[in-house]
């Protein structure tokens, strides 16, 4: 089973794919740039927690 994310990066996540849709993919390595310039927090790990779950979402959608 894999780790349970915490709700702060679930909702941050959500609203950074609401508000910019088109800049996202499922590419992990594009995202965390884009990150990058989107998130005002000098925490590498939850820019990557949330460039992780982007990436975990927009990929099962392509899937489904």
């Amino acid at each position: 089973m894999g780790r349970v994310r915490p709700t702060h990066i679930k909702r941050a996540a959500e609203k950074l794919m609401d508000s910019y849709s088109d800049r996202f993919s499922d590419n992990f390595e594009k995202n965390k740039k884009n990150l990058e310039n989107l998130i005002n927090t000098d925490s590498k790990k939850v820019k990557n927690r949330v460039a992780g779950y982007i990436t975990s979402t927009l990929s099962s959608k392509e899937r489904s």
